[in-house]
């Protein structure tokens, strides 16, 4: 396909797929041979304005018929139907939901009835788990032993408080998964040379993660505000849940210096659709 995105190194982290709608998939995740999945990117869709076009959001103001037929149209792409897909409900916790058969459709074809999820995990074949994005980053696992799934949305608040970590236990928890058997992935997102913050949070970051990774996660500039390195952070998250090395893929793809394809709130604020993120076990 070849739409034109800026990596951050040549590290093979990606696939970008679909002629009409593209989208980008992990090889690593896709050669376990027992999911679909897909990262979306802003092209392809009908949505108009600063919601151009493939925005996947209904709270942003964009016409809800127009962001209904994005989803067909991603999910065609994907392989996986709107009836099968199940949204979460994203406030920035680490709260992690089992999503089972009677999920399927809410969000989308159906309301939910479940508030404060940014984390998702089910063993149902075909039940497709999405979640969204506009510089925080999606956070895959896969199961290839107990054939289970789980999708995570972790901005900041959602890394320091390691939802990464909560999601491989309640896998564990749930369907007996082995965090060695995980394969696991950090998704597009905004890179640590984008991603300025205040010392508040860097305070928070402290507090969590030991002192001997400090240096790999953030450094201060002029002025007391810092860069902060939300993919280097959530690699430590998976090596602290037990997820082997040889089964991460680390993402190499920046939100916002790729935000004329991809939604980036820092790059576009407010005026702007959202990303999701796909995750089915094949039916």
């Amino acid at each position: 396909m070849g739409i034109g995105l800026k990596y951050k190194d040549d590290r093979h982290i990606f696939d970008e797929r679909g002629d009409e709608v593209p989208y980008l998939e992990f090889p690593l995740l896709r050669n376990t041979g027992i999911v679909k999945h897909g990262f979306s990117t802003r092209l392809g869709g009908v949505s108009e304005g600063y919601y151009s076009s493939m925005n996947l959001s209904f709270d942003r103001g964009d016409r809800p018929e127009a962001v209904r037929e994005n989803f067909r149209r991603i999910g065609r792409a994907v392989g996986v139907d709107c009836e099968d897909m199940v949204l979460s409900q994203q406030t920035h916790t680490t709260n992690v939901r089992l999503m089972t058969e009677a999920d399927r459709g809410k969000g989308l074809t159906r309301k939910r009835d479940y508030t404060d999820v940014d984390g998702m995990i089910t063993d149902v074949p075909g039940l497709c788990l999405v979640t969204s994005y506009a510089d925080c980053v999606p956070l895959y696992f896969v199961d290839p032993v107990k054939k289970a799934i789980g999708l995570s949305h972790s901005g900041w608040r959602g890394t320091v408080g390691k939802i990464g970590k909560k999601t491989v236990e309640e896998m564990t928890r749930h369907f007996g998964s082995d965090p060695a058997d995980i394969f696991a992935a950090v998704g597009p997102s905004v890179c640590m040379d984008c991603y300025e913050v205040s010392e508040e949070v860097i305070l928070q970051f402290k507090d969590a993660f030991d002192k001997s990774v400090w240096k790999e996660l953030f450094y201060e500039k002029p002025g007391g505000k810092y860069q902060l390195d939300l993919w280097k952070a959530n690699e430590i998250i998976f090596r602290e849940a037990g997820i082997l090395p040889e089964h991460m893929a680390v993402t190499n793809l920046c939100t916002h210096c790729n935000s004329e394809f991809l939604y980036s709130h820092r790059a576009q604020g407010a005026r702007r659709g959202n990303l999701c993120a796909f995750l089915a076990l094949n039916k």
